[in-house]
């Protein structure tokens, strides 16, 4: 197995135990520990730990990495400001995206559709790949920046969290396109708005805490 596959395994693996709970908050990511118990080498557990961090599921806590769960409250909070940006985003970026990279993007996720998620990051790749492309294409570069930065950030409720929005995920992404193809700016932002909504209800039923008051407080904050 390649180091790319094997990183990409140790953190499919502690991204789990987080998740579950076996990692619960506060619990130090000690390289040492790790490698023996995954049977790895330093470096995929290390890049593995750099990425849980990245995602804002581990920080620095002295000397030690530690990890820390993300809150409903939290969700919220980033969703908000997705919602904030990217509905803009596709609205300033229909007419801009070419024809081809339309093409490029319904392709790849079609071909999602037909192959499956597999136990991979490549529905990450995908759906990282359609809303930056869309993000880029609006020619805003810092929005484009944060835009990713916040999607990295609820990257870890793929398929494996929230089954159910694999292929609704999919359609929903479709829509948009279609569109945008058709040069309809209001109804691609409307189409961007609900599949926000959409992903971020799904992770809060699967965090347990379906609390449509928390937008609210976000707003205030």
């Amino acid at each position: 197995m390649s180091g790319k596959n094997l990183a990409a395994t140790a953190y499919r693996e502690l991204i789990r135990r987080i998740l579950e709970g076996e990692l619960k908050p506060g619990d130090t990511l000690q390289e040492t520990h790790l490698c023996a118990d995954l049977e790895m080498s330093r470096t995929p557990v290390r890049e593995a730990i750099a990425r849980i961090r990245s995602e804002g599921l581990a920080e620095q806590s002295g000397r030690f990495m530690r990890v820390r769960r993300i809150s409903p409250e939290e969700v919220d909070e980033i969703f908000f400001l997705r919602r904030a940006l990217e509905p803009s985003a596709v609205r300033a970026a229909t007419g801009r995206l070419l024809p081809q990279q339309i093409d490029t993007l319904e392709a790849e996720v079609r071909a999602l559709m037909q192959k499956g998620p597999g136990e991979d990051d490549l529905q990450w790749h995908v759906d990282q790949s359609f809303h930056a492309t869309i993000a880029v294409a609006a020619g805003n570069t810092a929005a484009a920046k944060v835009i990713h930065d916040l999607h990295r950030r609820t990257c870890i409720f793929d398929h494996r969290v929230v089954p159910e929005r694999f292929l609704r995920g999919c359609e929903e992404h479709l829509a948009m396109l279609a569109t945008m193809r058709a040069g309809q700016p209001e109804e691609a932002a409307a189409l961007m708005g609900a599949h926000l909504d959409h992903a971020r209800d799904a992770i809060f039923v699967h965090l347990g805490k379906v609390q449509p008051a928390l937008t609210e407080k976000a707003l205030r904050t």
